[in-house]
C-alpha cells in the first residue's frame, strides 16, 4: 500500500512510520522537516507546511494513496483544510482523535466508542470533538471515506508517561524518584488508568489502514492492562531500584496551587478511572492483542531515557513547586494536630 502520513515524527506516528516501512509498504511524510531524524530510512519525505495549501497540493499533484492518515489536526478549519486538498487522493483518510473526548465526570467506568463524549475541562478535547463531528458531516455528506481513532493515553521511549509532570518529558520526575524526595500523586492514586506502549499502538493502527470495515468508524486504541496511578508509579520506581514516596492531593488544589494548569488534564481526564473496551478494534483487526506490558516497557523507556543526556532536561520550577507544596501540606498538617489534639 502507499501511505501519506501527515506528521509521522510525534509520538504515536513514529511507530506507525517504522511498522509501515517494517510491514514493506510504501511510506511517505509530509512535515516541515523539524524532526526529520525520526522518520525512517526508506521513505518519501515531502518537505511542506500542511498549511501552506498551493504548495502542498502542487507537490501532492498526479498522487492517489491507498490511506493519508493526519496526526497533526487540532480544529474543525484544518479537517476542511485536509478534505479540501486531500479529497479524491486516497481510499482511506484517518483523524487522530483522542480518548480524552469522552464524558467527564464519567457516565461509566467502561468507555467504548458509543459513550457520550462531553468534556467540558478540557479545551483540547472539545475541539477534537468538533473535529469529529465536521468529519462524520463530510463523510456523510460526501463520501469522503473516513476512519477516526482515539487513541488512550500512549508512551514510548522519549516521554515518562505519568500523571502529572513538569515539561521536558518527566525527567524532573525520574530525577526525585532517584533521589528518594517525594513524588506528587493526584488523589490517593487509587484511580484506574491503562498506558499503551506506542508500538502496540502501531500494530493495531496498522490492522486499519485499508480496511473496507473501518470507513466510517471510530476505534479505540489502547492496552488491556489496566492499573492505578499507584501500580504506575510503583512500577516506574522499581525500575529504578528505588522506594517511592508518594506525596497525595487533591486535584483541585494542584490546579489552584498553580503555576500550571493541572485542571484540563486531572480532572477531564488522567484522575478520574477509565477502561477503554478495545472489542470493535479486535473484531476490525483479528488477533490483535497489546504485547507489551507497562513493566517491560517502562524499562526500556527509563533505559533510554537515563542513556540518552540530550532527554534529560531539568526542570527546576517544577521541582522547586513540588518541593514547597510537599513543606507546606506537610506544615500545615503538623499545625492543625498542635490546634486540633487528637480527643483519645
Amino acid at each position: 500500500m502507499k501511505i501519506l502520513l501527515v506528521g509521522g515524527t510525534g509520538i504515536i506516528s513514529t511507530a506507525v512510520s517504522k511498522s509501515i516501512i517494517n510491514a514493506g509498504h510504501e511510506l511517505w511524510t509530509l512535515n516541515r522537516g523539524s524532526a526529520s531524524s525520526r522518520i525512517p530510512s526508506g521513505a518519501h519525505v515531502i518537505t511542506a507546511d500542511i498549511n501552506d495549501t498551493s504548495t502542498v497540493s502542487s507537490l501532492l499533484k498526479g498522487e492517489f494513496f491507498d490511506c493519508i492518515a493526519d496526526f497533526t489536526v487540532q480544529s474543525p478549519e484544518q479537517i476542511d483544510r485536509d478534505y479540501s486538498l486531500f479529497a479524491g487522493k486516497t481510499k482511506q483518510y484517518i483523524f487522530i482523535s483522542s480518548s480524552c473526548v469522552y464524558q467527564r465526570p464519567l457516565s461509566h467506568y467502561i468507555l467504548t466508542e458509543a459513550s457520550p463524549v462531553c468534556n467540558p475541562y478540557w479545551d483540547y478535547a472539545q475541539r477534537k470533538i468538533a473535529c469529529e463531528n465536521r468529519l462524520m458531516d463530510i463523510y456523510r455528506s460526501c463520501d469522503f471515506p473516513v476512519t477516526i481513532i482515539r487513541p488512550g493515553h500512549t508512551y514510548d521511549d522519549r516521554w515518562l508517561p505519568l500523571c502529572i509532570s513538569g515539561s521536558h518529558g518527566g525527567y524532573c520526575i525520574i530525577k526525585r524518584m532517584l533521589a528518594e524526595k517525594p513524588v506528587i500523586i493526584p488523589g490517593d492514586g487509587t484511580s484506574l488508568w491503562t498506558l499503551t506502549h506506542n508500538s502496540d499502538f502501531a500494530r493495531a493502527f496498522l490492522g486499519l489502514i485499508g480496511n473496507p470495515y473501518a470507513l466510517g468508524e471510530t476505534v479505540n486504541i489502547s492496552s488491556d492492562e489496566v492499573m492505578t496511578w499507584n501500580q504506575i508509579y510503583q512500577t516506574i520506581a522499581d525500575a529504578l531500584g528505588v522506594h517511592l514516596k508518594p506525596f497525595y492531593v487533591s486535584s483541585m488544589f494542584l490546579h489552584q496551587a498553580g503555576p500550571y494548569d493541572f485542571k484540563s488534564c486531572l480532572l477531564g481526564e488522567r484522575v478520574q478511572s477509565a477502561v477503554f473496551c478495545n472489542d470493535k478494534l479486535k473484531r476490525l483487526v483479528p488477533g490483535f492483542q497489546a504485547q507489551i506490558p507497562f513493566r517491560t516497557g517502562i524499562r526500556d523507556t527509563l533505559n533510554h531515557i537515563l542513556t540518552n543526556p540530550d532527554l534529560q532536561e531539568e526542570d527546576p520550577t517544577f521541582d522547586a513547586w513540588s518541593d514547597s507544596l510537599v513543606s507546606t501540606l506537610t506544615h500545615a498538617a503538623d499545625e492543625l494536630k498542635k490546634a486540633f489534639p487528637s480527643p483519645l
